[in-house]
């Protein structure tokens, strides 16, 4: 069994050429994804079907401002499968996970009950005020809220709780935003709109992992 570290992402292993992260939490499955034993050691295979950042990962995106004592605002966290992985990456760090669905809160609530890295809010993502006095300024936010106003969403949590040189990772879902347009023309605008507000160092789309996904790394102005 051959199992690499990637280079440049902290956390991030390639075993037999498929991405996985060292599992936190030994035993633990969050969306039913494989473990593998090295050693001593457990990962968790990471399915980039089930997760934009890891469709990202896989389609070249590096430079996330991610390092194993980040401090990440993760927006849109669902029930945990991707967040699970960052939890796993961010041996050091913490990641402040607000989601809107009280059902999936539920879920998320018990895959961070053994993480001790990972802390779930309950709040809508439009309204950063209301969970401000929980959060900290950050080194990372990470978007994934499928919403028409998605690009405003994230510069919105930005202005509140991003550092100055902070990076942010957004995976744009452009049939959400508008489904009567195509979507290259989506992600033109939303690079147009992104760009009052952040550098974009990075873009790649998902497929084959995601349909119809732009994946920005950007930097705060």
């Amino acid at each position: 069994m051959k199992l690499q570290q990637d280079k440049q992402l902290p956390g991030v292993y390639w075993l037999n050429n498929k991405l996985a992260t060292k599992n936190r939490v030994r035993g633990q499955r969050v969306y039913g994804e494989s473990k593998k034993r090295v050693g001593k050691d457990e990962y968790r295979m990471w399915d980039a079907k089930r997760s934009k950042l890891g469709a990202a990962i896989h389609n070249g995106a590096r430079n996330l401002g991610l390092k194993d004592t980040s401090k990440v605002l993760y927006l849109g966290a669902a029930s945990g499968t991707t967040v699970s992985h960052m939890s796993d990456m961010l041996t050091r760090g913490r990641i402040y996970a607000v989601e809107f669905a009280p059902r999936v809160m539920i879920q998320l609530i018990n895959v961070a009950h053994k993480r001790d890295n990972l802390y779930p809010l309950l709040f809508d993502a439009h309204l950063p005020d209301e969970y401000a006095h929980f959060i900290e300024d950050v080194d990372v936010i990470f978007q994934d809220v499928a919403q028409r106003d998605q690009v405003h969403i994230l510069i919105k949590n930005a202005r509140v709780f991003l550092k100055k040189g902070g990076v942010a990772l957004l995976a744009l879902k452009a049939r959400s935003v508008d489904v009567s347009k195509d979507p290259k023309d989506v992600f033109m605008q939303a690079e147009k709109d992104l760009k009052t507000y952040f550098d974009i160092t990075f873009k790649v789309r998902l497929e084959p992992h995601e349909k119809d996904h732009m994946f920005f790394v950007l930097k705060k102005k």
